[in-house]
């Protein structure tokens, strides 16, 4: 999306439009790399900002970059200390606090913004996600989706990158980053969550403590993460062969 942006003015990004990434500190490493890549290829600035925990709600925000970008779950911790429980699949606070409220209270605070139009970029083939975000009312936004109006398709964002010198380096499943956004997210599917597990050792630490801090799960009808990581590391043995945990990233979304 953002490339198809800067073609259509010309090759450069207006002086109006802002490119803005916003960390969770749950990102991979990768993806932190692709956002500076994107930014540095394509001569476009990009804003890096994250949630920071205040007690005054519109100083909920801090900027921050590439360097200093938050890489343990900083801001998501601390959103869970300040809401005082876990998001869930009902209450998905993680994504309007930790991304869509933090870019808005930036805005606002050093641009003084109070209206604007946001792109995002969703496909064609996920309309029911397109449906969705401009149904909401979150901050009241004016949303558009470029891709899904240019009739973009996943086989056609593939084609793009494969034409590309640079691409983020994350396993690709016929058109989905299971590794992607938050590596554990409770709303990847639990066979996804397994496999990462399995594929990076450790990664479930910080999901286990949050549940122990909260004293509760981050999904009810799941088992604790602590339990999920030490049945993974049980098997362990049943996934030695190299590349095997990628492969179980073609269970199904449920």
């Amino acid at each position: 999306m953002l490339w198809r942006i800067v073609q259509a003015h010309g090759g450069e990004l207006p002086s109006a439009v802002l490119v803005i990434f916003a960390n969770t500190g749950k990102e991979m490493p990768q993806t932190l790399d692709f956002v500076r890549d994107c930014g540095e290829r394509w001569g476009v600035p990009i804003m890096w900002v994250e949630y920071a925990d205040h007690d005054e709600v519109a100083q909920r925000w801090r900027i921050t970059s590439y360097a200093d970008a938050s890489r343990a779950g900083e801001p998501f911790a601390a959103l869970i200390r300040r809401k005082k429980m876990l998001p869930n699949v009902v209450a998905r606070f993680c994504t309007a606090d930790l991304k869509i409220r933090a870019m808005h209270r930036m805005l606002k605070a050093t641009l003084g913004w109070d209206e604007w139009t946001e792109a995002v970029g969703l496909r064609a083939d996920e309309m029911h996600r397109v449906a969705s975000i401009k149904a909401s009312n979150e901050g009241k936004r004016d949303v558009v989706c470029p891709l899904a109006t240019a009739g973009i398709t996943k086989r056609d964002v593939a084609a793009f990158w494969e034409r590309q010198n640079f691409d983020l380096q994350l396993p690709n499943i016929n058109g989905r980053t299971p590794h992607g956004n938050c590596d554990l997210c409770f709303l990847k599917p639990i066979a996804t969550v397994r496999a990462i597990m399995r594929d990076l050792p450790g990664s479930a630490d910080w999901w286990v403590e949050q549940e122990k801090a909260a004293g509760a799960r981050w999904r009810a009808n799941w088992p604790p993460y602590a339990q999920i990581a030490a049945n993974v590391e049980a098997s362990a043995d049943l996934f030695a062969e190299e590349g095997r945990a990628t492969e179980c990233f073609c269970n199904g979304d449920g």
